[in-house]
C-alpha cells in the first residue's frame, strides 16, 4: 500500500511538471506572435482609456481618447459628470 501511494505521488508530480514544461515551450514558440497580433488589434480601436486618477474613494478622473479627441471625465457617486475637453494630441 505504501509503495503504491509513493508511486502515485511521483507519477502525479511527473505529469504536473510535464504539463508546466509544455506550457513554457508553447509560450516561447507562440507567445511573441500572439502578443504582436493582439497589439495590432488594439491599435485599430477607436476608444481608449489614456489615464486614470483616483481623487478619493468615491471619485476618479478618467482621460478617454475617442477618434483622436481626448475627453476628461469625472466618475463618482453613481453618476458620470463630464469635466472638460482636453486638447487634441496633435495640437
Amino acid at each position: 500500500m505504501f509503495l503504491a501511494d509513493v508511486f502515485r505521488v511521483v507519477a502525479g508530480l511527473a505529469v504536473t511538471l510535464g504539463l508546466i514544461g509544455l506550457a513554457v515551450v508553447a509560450l516561447r514558440r507562440f507567445g511573441p506572435e500572439t502578443i504582436r497580433r493582439l497589439s495590432a488589434q488594439r491599435a485599430s480601436r477607436r476608444l481608449a482609456v489614456v489615464e486614470t486618477l483616483v481623487l478619493d474613494p468615491s471619485r476618479r478622473l478618467v482621460l478617454v481618447r475617442c477618434d483622436e479627441e481626448e475627453r476628461l471625465i469625472l466618475l463618482g457617486e453613481g453618476r458620470v459628470i463630464p469635466a472638460a475637453s482636453a486638447p487634441s494630441p496633435e495640437s
